[in-house]
């Protein structure tokens, strides 16, 4: 299938590992052109590398995205690097589960810890969105694709809210930008093979094996290149008429209550 997106320009956040290095990957080899950016260059530059093998044209930017001037920067130097930007991959974000012996009440971390979390996995990808809105209005041609997560947990977690006010978000977006030629998707990971997953959340073969058999009826986790899929799908000139929508890419898991 044509896809109809060489030549455009992609920015991709949280694009060091996992999902986003992933989803450069995939737009590299369709001759899209590409800033990535995260906040550790050591590892933002070797996932650029490994791009610019495939033949992209790759420019990184180095920032800390929740801070509203990192955020500014991204906006400002892909605008620059590029030209404009034709899709946008919000994919930073990351777990933020309570801290181990802890609760609600414990004096120092509460309100930080809720920041911190709403300021990674909701405002960077407002902000920046807001910031490439007006160019891609004035092409009327924009694809926003952004990674959500689960709306609830077993346990508490800052990220959860954070990431449902996302999708929330998301939709409400899709609708005022619609007629622009902009379209505005969320994508749902599960369980991933990401080093958030099996060096963070679930570093234990044991623990991985209890998440899988409690509700993943694949019976498996995900590769990183099987949501990169999706993403460069939905960014895509074929996936013009889908806006609005949160996939969920999770090997049927289960996304409930379970003991």
């Amino acid at each position: 299938m044509d896809l109809g997106i060489s030549g455009r320009r992609a920015l991709v956040t949280g694009a060091s590992t996992g999902i986003g290095k992933a989803t450069a990957i995939g737009f590299a080899r369709e001759g899209v052109r590409l800033v990535m950016t995260a906040r550790t260059a050591e590892r933002l530059q070797e996932a650029a590398r490994e791009v610019r093998d495939l033949g992209a044209a790759v420019e990184t930017v180095v920032a800390d995205v929740t801070t509203q001037d990192g955020c500014r920067r991204v906006v400002e130097d892909a605008l620059e690097a590029l030209g404009g930007v034709d899709i946008l991959i919000n994919n930073a974000g990351s777990s933020r589960p309570r801290p181990a012996g802890s609760v609600a009440s414990d004096p120092g971390w509460p309100d930080a810890w809720w920041e911190e979390a709403l300021a990674l996995n909701f405002l960077s990808s407002r902000r920046i969105t807001e910031g490439l809105l007006p160019q891609m209005k004035a092409s009327r041609w924009g694809r926003i694709v952004t990674l959500t997560g689960a709306m609830a947990q077993r346990s508490e977690n800052a990220a959860t809210p954070a990431k449902a006010a996302l999708w929330s978000w998301s939709r409400t977006l899709s609708v005022e930008v619609a007629a622009d030629g902009i379209t505005v998707n969320c994508i749902q990971p599960g369980r991933i093979n990401t080093p958030q997953i099996i060096e963070r959340l679930l570093p234990s073969e044991a623990a991985r094996q209890e998440e899988i058999d409690r509700g993943i009826p694949i019976g498996r986790f995900g590769e990183p290149e099987e949501l990169a899929a999706l993403a460069v799908f939905l960014a895509s000139e074929p996936a013009r008429y889908i806006t609005g929508t949160q996939i969920p890419v999770d090997g049927g898991m289960l996304r409930m209550a379970l003991p």
